[in-house]
């Protein structure tokens, strides 16, 4: 029996370093706050002051043509492209996840705990996503969306 557990150490000990390393964020450039609300989103953009909003979905009544039915927002998030991108998740009420599945951003947004994780967008467009825990009855109504643009169009973005 203590052969296997030596074994079992051995392979125990880098892997939980390399789980410590992927859990450490590099050098954010932007710090984005999302509170999960029912039933709605809530951004802060914490570098910045005094930009936030409320992330509603749009009702089926008032979508135009290009618009995705129970996918869009009437406020999107605008990220930066090629940047190291910080999420701050947490909840005002109930277990939220916020999760964009084409970034591969999973987060658990829990009232009373702050979760975070960081992710990279290398290419310009929209990424959806939606609260993928069973927060309640309309918790599919929760949609997100960021949109990824150039850095030099977030600075205009962010100066008006």
């Amino acid at each position: 029996t203590i052969l296997p557990a030596i074994i079992l150490l051995f392979i125990a000990f880098p892997s939980l370093r390399l789980l410590y390393l992927l859990d450490e964020i590099n050098q954010p450039l932007i710090t984005l706050k999302t509170i999960g609300h029912q039933w709605y989103w809530s951004y802060e953009y914490s570098d910045f002051m005094n930009i936030e909003f409320d992330a509603y979905m749009i009702p089926t009544n008032e979508l135009n043509m290009n618009n995705f039915r129970l996918l869009d927002v009437d406020n999107r998030v605008i990220l930066p492209m090629n940047s190291q991108i910080r999420i701050l998740v947490t909840a005002a009420d109930v277990i939220h996840s916020w999760t964009i599945p084409a970034l591969g951003v999973k987060v658990d947004g829990t009232p009373g705990r702050l979760n975070q994780t960081n992710f990279f967008m290398n290419r310009p467009g929209l990424f959806y996503g939606q609260c993928s825990e069973i927060c309640g009855a309309n918790h599919s109504f929760m949609p997100i969306v960021i949109e990824s643009i150039p850095t030099n169009i977030f600075i205009k973005w962010i100066m008006n």
